[in-house]
């Protein structure tokens, strides 16, 4: 056999075996009400290699006008988008050019006809992959959307609010806007930023041989006077410098991680007492994953013996019998005042009789309680006193809260009581203020108002973001508002002296299950008048993947899937949840511009696999057990463990649905309406060859400056990146040594008058990014010395 018989041997083979992937797939597709696409194009693929293998030259025409028509088809599903037709259409386009070699008229032939024929397919060659890279040049870079006309007017700044230029609190003040005034960093000369100074913690996971939790180096720095104040995922309280990064104490509590399976700490709080105390009347306060409050003196770090014990307080008094790693502490207290307002994460989804979810308030200055507010309490308990117990298994807030000092309010936003899957057991007391946001007077705990984002929450749609406080033009007057975003995709908007909305809210029908002892709520509230970042249901269209084959994987796996739109109820069997319990928006939160009223907004999107599973097929005991990709939890104390499973992968281990993954948004609040969108980082530091899919998914927040630049890290790759508040363009991305899973911070040094903007750079372990313990400081060089 000659060299090209042979090789025509071989491409037939390879043409028979991916056409019986197709066939056999795309028949089960057709029967899942799917695509004939892949049925039809296997067939026509298996035909053209039979007739190929015996040298016909019909079986090359075949195979090139079954190409032909994939592409009709994949413009006709998606479009012209780079990214959704690269799975469609690369593959095959591959195989076209090989058959294009491989043609050749047979008998003999002149000089000159096997010239023509070597144009002809030189030529048609030419042809595909100049429209190939056609698309990737005019369609490949997924542009931003600009939606409002006038952006450019709105982003002139209205009034830049006079406040000082330090940033006190996890949001920069206890409203939480992530806004920093500094106006020196411009779209015009943020290009030219540089590492100003790096820092290394030192706690890395290689440090603590046979610890198993997830890293995560989540970290926002506050800033006072001329020193930041920062914590490590061992909750190593460090304090920096400003202007140089150099080290001027640090505090290591030795915290117990027996059972912890998440090794995070978000941030410090900055106490400044309101009267004279004997010892640190300046202190830092650090919740640890041990369930410890400690009060820290911020020139020294020596703990504040007047403070508790020595200095700490515990955060598990009158909880009851916690297991290891049941209840823990991620985010900052919240400061009003002299109070110090803590709340706490509960082990997801392993029993109904988990520790209490109860907010807490203390004496920031003694430790001394003062009060407690229990979420799933029952109304005629009455208020919280001394010595009573707390509800077991109660929604718990885990995130950042915010503050009004104006109003004497605290604003808790607050999960679902556990677990999450399944609602049967729940009284209406769990029921009444879960997956909300809550206002509780700062001074007793009282409650004073609260607005419910999920009725019977049965999603994990807990509120993960903080809230955020600002003033807004309403009907000719300036209203005390809060933002409030939700994982489901909605931003609503609320007067925070009531809690009623300023925004319109509908009740909009979503569907009913049919698990035995549950119920559902018939509606779930909807945000109308605030733009939506809820993303649009998901259709077989949307399925993805990097070929034909593993995208046919997708589409057959996403039709065997009980999917029904948004709420769709958790069920026996498998179903997906769109969009997933890690949410839209999550403790990233939105980032307000004060002075022009622009909110950013950082989205991801991942699906959810859930299937319940009943107790007498459920592994024994109250553990995680893995299954594949997918994790059981055992919910004790209900009729089911739960299965679940995130991201929705092929395969081949890429997302089966489409990109772009990950979004950033500027929102107009003044008119309501969104300015512009655009994908978020890429894919390049996790895809084969560094492909840059952009819009990646995105863990962490970001900051908004006076001078018009939005700052965020938060993405898969590892980068930090600056946009033009105005138009969403990309001014500038620094690479960083590690994931950027943190919300940055901007400040202006008290001793050389220049802007710095800083990110803590240490990696998500569950996001599988690279890990590091790096805190960064950027700032624009000197003229003359760049």
């Amino acid at each position: 056999m000659s060299v090209r018989g042979a090789w025509l041997k071989i491409l037939a083979a390879t043409l028979l075996a991916i056409s019986a992937w197709l066939t056999l797939g795309g028949a089960r597709l057709v029967t899942l009400g799917g695509s004939w696409y892949y049925l039809l194009t296997g067939l026509a693929t298996a035909v053209a290699a039979v007739l190929i293998w015996r040298g016909r030259r019909l079986g090359f025409w075949l195979y090139l006008a079954t190409f032909a028509a994939t592409v009709i088809w994949a413009i006709a599903e998606v479009g012209l988008g780079f990214w959704l037709l690269a799975p469609r259409i690369g593959l095959p386009l591959v195989f076209a050019l090989l058959v294009l070699l491989a043609m050749r008229r047979p008998g003999k032939r002149t000089a000159a006809s096997t010239a023509r024929s070597a144009l002809a397919r030189g030529i048609a060659m030419f042809a595909i992959l100049g429209g190939a890279l056609g698309a990737v040049f005019f369609y490949g870079p997924v542009a931003h959307t600009a939606v409002v006309q006038g952006a450019a007017a709105q982003a002139t700044a209205i009034a830049a609010p006079t406040i000082s230029d330090d940033w006190r609190a996890y949001g920069r003040t206890s409203a939480g806007t992530r806004y920093a005034p500094a106006a020196e960093i411009t779209p015009a000369n943020v290009h030219r930023l540089a590492v100003a100074w790096t820092y290394r913690t030192g706690d890395l996971p290689q440090a603590y041989p046979g610890n198993t939790a997830g890293y995560m180096f989540e970290a926002t720095p506050l800033k006072v006077g001329d020193t930041l104040y920062l914590c490590t995922p061992h909750d190593i309280v460090i304090a920096l410098e400003a202007d140089t990064g150099k080290e001027r104490w640090r505090h290591d509590p030795h915290i117990d991680t027996t059972g912890v399976y998440t090794l995070a700490c978000r941030g410090v709080a900055y106490h400044e007492a309101s009267a004279a105390v004997p010892d640190c009347p300046q202190r830092i306060l650090v919740a640890t994953l041990d369930g410890r409050m400690i009060a820290l003196d911020a020139a020294t770090g020596v703990p504040c013996p007047g403070f508790g014990n020595g200095g700490e307080i515990s955060l598990r008094e009158g909880l009851g019998p916690i297991k290891p790693g049941y209840h823990l502490v991620t985010s900052p207290p919240t400061i009003i005042g002299d109070v110090a307002v803590v709340g706490g994460f509960v082990l997801d989804n392993m029993s109904t009789s988990e520790p209490s979810g109860v907010v807490r308030g203390f004496d920031a200055r003694t430790g001394r309680q003062l009060w407690a507010w229990d979420a799933g309490r029952p109304e005629e308990a009455g208020p919280w006193r001394a010595g009573d117990s707390y509800t077991r298994g109660s929604p718990n807030a885990w995130s950042i809260f915010s503050a009004d000092e104006s109003l004497g309010l605290v604003y808790v936003p607050t999960g679902n009581a556990t677990p999450d899957y399944y609602g049967g057991t729940r009284t209406a007391a769990m029921d009444r203020y879960s997956s909300s946001v809550v206002a509780l007077e700062a001074a007793t705990g009282e409650l004073r108002w609260a607005f419910q984002t999920v009725h019977h929450d049965l999603w994990d749609y807990d509120v993960a973001s903080q809230p955020v406080l600002v003033d807004l033009p309403v009907d000719g007057e300036t209203v005390p508002a809060l933002i409030q975003p939700t994982k489901q995709g909605e931003i609503f908007l609320l007067d925070r002296r009531d809690g009623k909305p300023l925004a319109a809210v509908e009740e909009r029908p979503v569907p009913r299950g049919n698990v035995p002892g549950e119920r559902y709520s018939p509606t779930q509230p909807a945000s109308v008048g605030m733009p939506r970042l809820a993303p649009a249901p998901l259709t077989e269209e949307d399925m993805w993947g990097t070929t034909p084959l593993d995208q046919l994987w997708c589409r057959i796996e996403f039709r065997k899937l009980r999917y029904q739109g948004s709420f769709t109820p958790p069920g026996l069997d498998a179903s997906l949840s769109w969009p997933g319990n890690n949410g839209i928006m999550n403790w990233g939160s939105v980032s307000v511009d004060e002075s022009r009223r622009l909110m950013a907004v950082s989205s991801s999107y991942m699906p959810l696999l859930l299937q319940l599973i009943p107790r007498a097929q459920a592994p024994e005991g109250e553990r995680i057990t893995l299954d594949g990709a997918a994790a059981i939890s055992p919910q004790i104390g209900t009729p089911y463990a739960v299965r679940t499973a995130r991201p929705f992968l092929s395969p081949l281990g890429v997302p089966c649905n489409a990109p772009p993954w990950g979004r950033l948004s500027v929102v107009d609040l003044k008119a309501r309406k969104l300015v512009w969108q655009r994908p978020l980082g890429t894919s390049r530091d996790h895809a084969p060859f560094g492909i840059a899919v952009p819009g990646a998914f995105a863990q962490g927040g970001a900051v908004v400056t006076g001078g018009g630049v939005i700052f965020i890290g938060a993405a898969l790759d590892n980068y930090l990146r600056a946009f033009d508040i105005a138009s969403g363009e990309e001014l500038w991305k620094g690479r960083l040594p590690a994931g950027g899973q943190a919300t940055p911070m901007s400040y202006v040094s008290a001793k050389n008058g220049k802007q710095y903007v800083v990110i803590a750079a240490g990696g998500h372990q569950y996001m599988q990014t690279t890990l590091g313990d790096y805190v960064i400081a950027y700032t624009l060089p000197d003229r003359g010395v760049e």
